[in-house]
């Protein structure tokens, strides 16, 4: 177990390595997770995500050994995620999370997360629910509240980037789904566009990103109890200092509502967190 990771950063970054922009051969990403999991930063690092069309080609079976933890990606929808969980059991692999987008940008999706509930409550792990940041947000969140309130392990997944101007929400709307989440007591991970700690201008894209210690900041003061303008400036913020000052004596404590984030890279996040202190003693207790 690593020493050098605070306990707030424990779990942060999930291992998307198979997944663009990265899109590693599965052989290397697992070669690549295991370093990651005997490394001193080990406690920064989540699972391996992986699709499931991998799992129902045979390809990961093949290659690690029983009790290898895995996160389970829904590339193939809903209805494949049963034959692949089945696969993942019968070579002894541990599923630690599943994720599935429950409809597409612009479609209800209520239909999709009743389905994936149904599901879930024979699964017994933790299932997030990929849930489009357009129509119907606020009713699929209030069902996801529901599902936990009755003791389900179901939580929220929101994008926060893409190959299209559109999949990266602003500030504001990022700031409104967190105090949303707040307000319902859901937790949420975040997947996409998050490739950097401070948000950034990328001058390859033309894309603004996000930046994931500007989330952290603003997931510790929503939780705190502070309004969404507050969580947006946060968000906003391209100076790392207000960031740094929000994270500042928590280093010791749960990180609360956000879950984390898949990344296609560890090292990058790592290299960013070591930068700005964030890693290997660079909390104030």
């Amino acid at each position: 177990m690593s020493t050098q990771v605070p306990a707030l950063l424990h779990g942060l970054v999930d291992d998307a390595a198979v997944f663009p922009p990265g899109s590693s051969p599965l052989p290397e990403a697992v070669v690549a997770h295991r370093a990651h999991r005997a490394s001193w930063y080990a406690d920064l690092v989540g699972p391996l995500l992986v699709p499931a069309s991998a799992v129902v080609a045979g390809d990961l079976g093949k290659l690690v050994d029983p009790g290898f933890v895995v996160g389970l990606i829904g590339d193939t929808g809903i209805e494949g995620l049963p034959a692949a969980l089945s696969l993942l059991a019968g070579d002894g692999i541990v599923v630690r999370q599943v994720e599935v987008a429950v409809a597409k940008r612009g479609e209800d999706p209520q239909a999709g997360l009743a389905h994936l509930l149904t599901l879930a409550r024979s699964w017994h792990l933790d299932v997030y629910a990929e849930i489009p940041l357009t129509f119907g947000l606020s009713g699929a969140l209030d069902t996801v509240a529901e599902a936990r309130a009755a003791g389900l392990p179901v939580a929220a997944k929101f994008r926060t980037g893409g190959l299209a101007a559109e999949l990266f929400p602003t500030p504001a709307e990022l700031a409104n789904v967190i105090s949303a989440c707040r307000d319902r007591a859901v937790p949420f991970k975040l997947t996409a566009g998050l490739h950097h700690a401070v948000r950034h201008l990328d001058p390859v894209t033309g894309f603004t990103h996000h930046g994931f210690a500007n989330v952290l900041a603003a997931a510790l003061a929503a939780a705190e109890g502070a309004g969404v303008a507050r969580v947006a400036e946060l968000l906003t913020a391209t100076d790392p200092r207000p960031l740094l000052q929000a994270v500042e004596g928590r280093a010791d404590t749960a990180r609360p509502l956000w879950v984390g984030f898949g990344s296609c890279s560890i090292l990058e996040p790592l290299t960013d967190l070591i930068r700005l202190g964030l890693v290997n003693g660079g909390f104030t207790a």
